[in-house]
């Protein structure tokens, strides 16, 4: 389930961003210790390797190795190559969020423009809206593991409700070796025609805007399954994962505390742990866990989307709008401005601070100021 923790820093406060330091869950503490206690005990081996077991000779080979490896491993370019990678991540997790299919605006239109309150035109209705849901539902099994384990085969899927069993045998019949999310949407375009010619929608502007926003519904489908079928090139995340890892891998040798005595430089202290070093192994290979995490937000990780709650939220919706809520209206009363031409909305105690002046434009104040007006030409 996404880590959500929105409310914590609401407000700028004096260290405010302490409290999420604590946190387990979604946190970058639990997606990396496994890799930093490995590093933390290969560069502990090293270290009682060289200061225990070495005789003289091969502790003076083992220490220009170590500065060797120091020296060439800052010119591994980690930080333009990781920092430019997890950009590229950020944005394709980002613009798969947005993209995600949600049935709102259609439901809205199918609800308005689908008339009939006689059994006929509520069957239309939800079944048009089904078939919305269908759509989304065979994407998010193709693309998210947590949707596929839910729904593993079509029989899930006419179990749940979202497929009668005749569809499924159209479905079935149809041969197609691609995948067939886009069935769905022919079922909707040819009953919004029926609906149309039988005058359950009753203005061809309708059905456009109706087939409008069921086409704009299929590209937020199609891009999902664009982007789960071309992802961010192999060869760029292989080479971000080498880089990372070699760069450590030489820390393991090249930042070892050598012999001071030997006067080697920047060897002056021997302090046994590598504050520093592991400080930049948390940051770096956190980094690449972000990455890793990001690359695809349809698995089951901590911050992946809830799709699952998506599928349940859209179908409960979707179907009260289009059923429950069709022509369905409050009675219309006089608002309690009806006579007040100021209308004000109250404020409470806790939000009197809130309470302020209308702006007038940065130039308001000048009226304040002297202002000498005379001018010789």
């Amino acid at each position: 389930m996404t880590v959500t923790y929105s409310s914590k820093v609401a407000n700028a406060t004096f260290f405010g961003f302490h409290r999420l330091l604590l946190k387990w869950r979604g946190s970058i503490y639990k997606l990396l210790y496994r890799e930093f206690i490995v590093f933390a005990v290969l560069y502990t081996a090293i270290s009682f390797v060289y200061r225990l077991l070495l005789t003289g000779a091969q502790k003076r080979y083992f220490e220009k190795l170590s500065i060797y490896c120091d020296r060439y491993a800052e010119q591994i370019p980690v930080t333009f190559v990781l920092g430019f990678y997890v950009t590229l991540v950020v944005n394709r997790w980002w613009n798969q969020f947005v993209n995600l299919p949600w049935p709102d605006r259609l439901m809205f239109l199918i609800s308005s423009s689908v008339y009939g309150s006689d059994q006929q035109g509520r069957l239309l209705r939800r079944t048009l809206m089904r078939y919305v849901n269908l759509t989304s539902l065979l994407i998010f099994r193709s693309v998210s593991t947590a949707v596929y384990k839910r729904f593993p085969t079509m029989d899930h899927v006419v179990e749940a409700g979202f497929m009668t069993a005749d569809e499924r045998k159209l479905f079935d019949n149809l041969k197609s070796p691609h995948l067939k999310y886009w069935v769905p949407f022919i079922w909707f375009g040819n009953l919004a025609a029926k609906a149309r010619d039988e005058g359950r929608i009753r203005d061809s502007v309708d059905l456009q805007a109706l087939m409008t926003e069921m086409n704009q519904y299929r590209s937020w489908c199609s891009l999902l399954f664009g982007y789960d079928w071309v992802g961010i090139p192999l060869v760029y995340t292989q080479v971000v994962t080498l880089a990372v890892y070699t760069f450590f891998f030489a820390c393991l040798i090249g930042r070892q505390f050598l012999d001071p005595t030997k006067g080697y430089a920047g060897h002056d202290l021997d302090l046994y742990i590598p504050i520093f070093t592991l400080l930049q192994f948390f940051f770096y290979a956190g980094w690449l866990k972000v990455a890793e995490q990001l690359i695809n937000p349809f698995g089951e990780d901590d911050d992946d989307f809830e799709t699952n709650w998506c599928i349940d939220r859209n179908l409960q919706v979707s179907l009260l709008a289009v059923d429950e809520m069709h022509m369905s209206l409050p009675k219309m009363k006089k608002d309690i401005y009806w006579d007040d031409s100021a209308a004000r909305p109250p404020y409470t105690l806790a939000a009197a601070d809130y309470c302020i002046p209308s702006f007038l434009g940065s130039t308001t104040q000048m009226g304040r100021l002297p202002i000498n007006t005379k001018r010789r030409l």
